[in-house]
């Protein structure tokens, strides 16, 4: 029985009961935020990878978190310790846009803040963030659904030419830029980045084109990937 004692009296040292009703509060706030972190980023974020499965780690990152610094804000040795197994531990992750790394920020931000016990300051500061990305989003032009890569190739260079094909998309383009043009004695090939107010625009575009000469064929492709 000392032994259990003993054990008991080494582990819960520096805890009180009184912190767990506090604690619960914390990890439910931590969650619920990165949780809804999550779905802001699904649906407002521009990254080219799968945004969902890439939102599903948010959680499970905020809570971990918040759990390591709920544990050493407390001990001045395990803050210490800490900083040293960070020195050694090396975490990998391929991110591949500097939004991905924005979101983590953000999700660490909210583990942070629960785990020191500011879970209100947190909430509050978390609504602004998403007030300012729903604004930033809403004043801004959504590339994932209305610019496209624009491909136009013909058989017959004679007929074709790449000033007739820029000349008609500024009619009906509000961004366009050329990524590549290729030129044969037989055919003719140029690539565009284009962007397009609605759909209405995209079709009459589309049938300027190929009014231009029986042999001219045009491809759209989405510029981003499905999440």
């Amino acid at each position: 029985m000392n032994e259990i004692k003993t054990f008991l009296i080494d582990n819960l040292s520096g805890f009180s009961l009184k912190a767990i009703p506090g604690f619960i509060f914390s990890f439910i706030v931590c969650a619920v935020l990165s949780f809804i972190l999550g779905k802001v980023y699904a649906k407002f974020g521009n990254s080219l990878s799968n945004r969902k499965a890439f939102a599903r780690n948010f959680i499970v990152l905020a809570i971990t978190t918040m759990f390591i610094i709920s544990v050493v804000k407390s001990s001045l040795a395990l803050s210490l310790g800490l900083v040293g197994a960070l020195s050694i531990v090396r975490f990998r992750s391929a991110i591949k846009e500097p939004e991905e790394l924005t979101y983590l920020f953000l999700t660490i931000a909210i583990g942070l803040g629960c785990g020191a016990g500011l879970a209100v300051l947190t909430v509050i500061a978390f609504i602004g963030f998403v007030l300012v990305i729903w604004f930033v989003n809403k004043s801004q032009k959504s590339i994932e659904s209305q610019s496209l890569y624009l491909t136009v190739s013909s058989t017959q260079p004679q007929a074709v030419s790449l000033a007739a094909i820029v000349e008609l998309l500024k009619k009906y383009c509000s961004g366009i830029k050329l990524k590549r043009t290729d030129e044969t004695p037989a055919s003719v090939e140029a690539s565009f980045f284009v962007e397009f107010d609605d759909f209405e625009k995209l079709e009459a575009a589309k049938g300027a084109i190929k009014n231009i000469h029986p042999s001219v064929s045009i491809s759209f492709m989405d510029n981003t990937r499905d999440i």
